[in-house]
């Protein structure tokens, strides 16, 4: 196979990934969707054609329907036993497909509770909760993380920080590949800082950038720089923009969003142990980045972007701001507000989970 990976597809060999390259670009901005690898040799396509715009959207989701987890990795398939180390599970004493089969959509967060809290929210809003149900920790056995699942839906914690989720989506991904899942989305719910926005509002995340507001993630790979693109599935930000339209509870915008690698120095606070910049700087760099196209900052956007895209996964974040960067640093709502924001990116997903299996 060797750095040419393909995308297994129950009814279609297409989308396969340009040789030497170690990422999928199956779905870039606008650029190119799933439909675009079943266009006609000789790139005919008629764009004033209602019809076959329909016909190639359809083509999209049959694509994006038929298409299994693929690892990015031609090592797993070898291996007799695979431990998910950090999520205490492993392929020999597990039932993945079985266990997992079945899960289409997988939203992960940063605190155990807060996963708990929607897994909770999903079961009552799917009609699948019970008087007295209990949603058992999966991952029991270890304090790493935590998942929670009812139906086809995965809930599962992640930490803080790139590392942390990066670890986590590893295991994940695996874990979804083990369970010959298909049809799979992604979607991290949270919070973060807003730029130019009022507290409360939701931001759709179109692209993740780092600290300079490259849209790129970059890994040391055996002592080798790697950067991988960090875009989200545009057709999946549409869908979940168009459910808060739905909904009109609350301001939500698509924006790009930094991923810092820090939640002091790494996003221009000046209330760290460690400061030596000034107001102004901060004024100055979080301006630029306003005028850049970004809405918001967290700790995560980018390596989950990355990894997702990588495995052919659609990907989306989805976080709620809890103050304007640019009128402080420190969280000052009360818990009781800040509490509410919280629930807000989780509404907007429980919506389209519900509108998406046909329940709304």
């Amino acid at each position: 196979m060797g750095k040419s990976l393909k995308l297994l597809c129950k009814d279609s060999a297409a989308c396969v990934a340009d040789p030497g390259q170690t990422r999928f670009d199956l779905l870039t901005r606008g650029a190119l969707s799933a439909s675009s690898c079943l266009l006609p040799s000789d790139g005919s396509c008629h764009s004033d054609s209602m019809a076959a715009a329909r016909a190639e959207a359809k083509e999209h989701e049959n694509s994006h329907n038929n298409c299994l987890i693929q690892l990015a990795n031609p090592h797993v398939a070898a291996m007799k036993e695979d431990i998910l180390y950090h999520f205490n599970l492993s392929t020999s004493t597990c039932d993945f497909p079985a266990m997992f089969g079945d899960v289409k959509f997988v939203c992960v967060g940063g605190s155990p509770s807060r996963m708990k809290k929607f897994i909770r929210y999903i079961a009552v809003e799917l009609g699948l909760d019970h008087p007295g149900e209990e949603y058992p920790n999966i991952c029991v056995g270890t304090d790493r993380f935590a998942m929670y699942k009812v139906g086809p839906v995965l809930s599962v914690s992640h930490g803080m920080g790139v590392p942390s989720i990066a670890i986590m989506l590893h295991e994940l991904i695996k874990l979804l590949y083990h369970a010959k899942c298909s049809n799979v989305s992604v979607i991290r719910i949270g919070t973060s800082g807003g730029i130019g926005l009022e507290p409360g509002s939701v931001v759709i995340t179109r692209q993740a950038v780092d600290a300079c507001f490259k849209p790129e993630f970059e890994q040391i790979v055996l002592g080798k720089r790697v950067v991988r693109n960090t875009d989200m599935d545009e057709q999946l930000v549409q869908e979940l923009m168009q459910c808060s339209a739905d909904l009109k509870e609350f301001t939500t915008v698509v924006g790009n969003t930094i991923c810092s690698l820090d939640f002091y120095e790494g996003q221009g606070r000046l209330d760290g142990a460690i400061c030596f910049y000034t107001e102004k700087d901060k004024q100055a760099y979080l301006q630029a980045a306003q005028a850049a196209g970004i809405r918001n900052i967290e700790m995560e956007s980018s390596v989950f972007a990355s990894m997702c895209r990588t495995c052919g996964l659609r990907a989306a974040v989805v976080c709620v701001t809890y103050l304007d960067r640019l009128k402080g640093d420190q969280i000052t709502s009360p818990h009781e507000v800040l509490a509410e924001y919280e629930q807000r990116p989780q509404r907007l997903v429980s919506h389209f989970i519900k509108k998406s299996l046909g329940k709304v």
